[in-house]
């Protein structure tokens, strides 16, 4: 039973991490967050990898709401908690995300 539960709560985390703004910039790559803010059709232009996190987010909410937002009455509250969760977890990637801002640049999204 435990098991069970405990397997049912990492897949849970796992789906709630694949929207989360750090994870799609630091962990999942450059084209996912390129690709991601094309179909959310902001106008950001670029993104620094320094707090990418936040900026993923910031530039999400910039954007035109999509189809499935109307299904979901609090999306922009779940953007917020996102906010603060990409924060933190962007501190913590500080030392990995600075470097690729010197070597690498900003992502540019265009």
């Amino acid at each position: 039973m435990k098991i069970q539960f405990r397997n049912k709560f990492a897949c849970l985390v796992a789906l709630l991490l694949l929207g989360c703004g750090t994870v799609n910039t630091v962990i999942r790559g450059d084209s996912v967050a390129k690709y991601n803010l094309k179909q959310a059709r902001t106008s950001c232009e670029a993104i620094p990898r320094v707090y990418s996190g936040v900026a993923y987010d910031i530039c999400i909410l910039r954007g035109k709401p999509s189809r499935t937002a109307l299904w979901f009455g609090s999306v922009p509250q779940l953007i917020f908690i996102d906010l603060a969760l990409s924060g933190a977890l962007d501190t913590v990637a500080l030392p990995y995300t600075v470097f690729g801002q010197i070597n690498d640049g900003s992502i540019y999204l265009q």
